[in-house]
C-alpha cells in the first residue's frame, strides 16, 4: 500500500497581523519517515514553515493537512484535538528558554506526560528512559535556568522526546551550540530518523545541511520555495545558493589570474 503524506500544504498562504505575507500558493508535502531540512537565508520563512507544521500557526487561505485531516485554527480549539496532535508533533524551538518553564529539570521533562494523565509509574520510566537515552542524568535535580546554552537544548529535546511523538521539529536546532554539542545533536537526528521518526529540522547553517537530511527545501528571500530535492544537489548548485543569499562568490585579479572566492553566510 502506498504511503499517505504525513503534512500536505496546497497553495497555503500566511503573514502575521499588519505584516507583508509570509507565504503565498506555497504547496509541498512530507512523507512518513523522511528527514527533511529546510534551508533559507534569516528572513526567508523557516520558523513559520516549521510552527505552521507544528500547529502553532495557521494558513489564511490554502489547504493544511497533517495525518490526513485539515488542520485548522478551529480544530485546534478543541483540547483534546490539540492535546494529541502536540503529543504526535514535538517542536523544538530555536532558543530552548521558550520552552523552559520549570525550576528542576526532572519536573520540566515529566511536565508533558503529566498532562497526558499517565500514572506515576509511567511518568518515572518515560522521564528516565530519556534522560538515560540523552545522558543527562547528571542534570535532573538542577535548576534549567542555570545549565548552559547545550545543556538546556538537552533538556528541552527531552521535554519532547518523552512524549514519544511520530514527528520531531527542531526550528535552527543548533544555533549557539559548541562543536561538540552540535555533534552530539547531529548523531541523535541520525538515530532518531533510523528509527523510524520522521524528522524536520531548518537551518542557515550549508556545512550542516547533508548530515541532517536527505532532502531540502530551499526557501528565497521573497518566501518562494524554490528548490525541493536531494541536499547533495543543491550543496553543488552555487547559482542557486548565491540567488538566496547564502552564499557569496567574489571574483578578483591578481598577477595569478582571476580568483573566485566563496562565501558561506553563517
Amino acid at each position: 500500500m502506498d504511503k499517505k503524506p504525513l503534512f500536505k500544504l496546497r497553495e497555503v498562504s500566511f503573514g502575521y497581523r499588519q505584516g507583508e505575507p509570509v507565504f503565498s500558493n506555497l504547496s509541498l508535502e512530507i512523507m512518513p519517515g523522511e528527514s527533511v531540512c529546510i534551508l533559507g537565508a534569516n528572513g526567508a520563512g523557516k520558523s513559520t514553515l516549521l510552527k505552521m507544521l507544528a500547529g502553532l500557526v495557521f494558513p489564511f487561505a490554502g489547504g493544511l493537512e497533517a495525518f490526513e485531516e485539515q488542520l485548522t485554527e478551529k480544530r485546534m480549539e478543541n483540547d483534546r484535538f490539540a492535546q494529541e496532535y502536540h503529543r504526535r508533533v514535538g517542536f523544538v524551538f530555536q532558543n530552548p528558554d521558550a520552552q523552559l518553564f520549570t525550576t528542576r529539570v526532572w519536573d520540566e521533562i515529566a511536565f508533558g506526560p503529566l498532562q497526558l494523565g499517565l500514572s506515576p509509574e509511567e511518568i518515572t520510566t518515560r522521564v528516565e528512559d530519556v534522560i538515560k537515552m540523552l545522558s543527562i542524568s547528571s542534570l535532573k535535580d538542577r535548576s534549567p535556568y542555570h545549565l548552559s546554552q547545550g545543556e538546556k537544548k538537552k533538556v528541552a529535546i527531552a521535554s519532547v522526546l518523552v512524549m514519544n511523538p511520530q514527528v520531531l521539529i527542531l526550528d535552527e536546532p543548533t544555533t549557539g551550540l559548541d562543536p561538540k554539542t552540535q555533534r552530539w545533536l547531529v548523531e541523535l537526528i541520525l538515530e532518531l530518523n533510523h528509527n523510524g521518526r520522521t524528522i524536520i529540522t531548518s537551518t542557515h547553517d550549508l556545512n550542516l545541511v547533508h548530515l541532517l537530511a536527505d532532502r531540502v527545501l530551499l526557501l528565497s528571500e521573497d518566501h518562494r520555495l524554490v528548490y525541493d530535492g536531494p541536499s547533495q544537489k543543491v550543496l553543488a548548485n552555487r547559482r542557486l545558493l548565491a540567488s538566496v543569499n547564502l552564499i557569496d562568490e567574489y571574483s578578483h585579479t591578481h598577477d595569478q589570474g582571476q580568483h573566485t572566492h566563496l562565501y558561506v553566510h553563517g
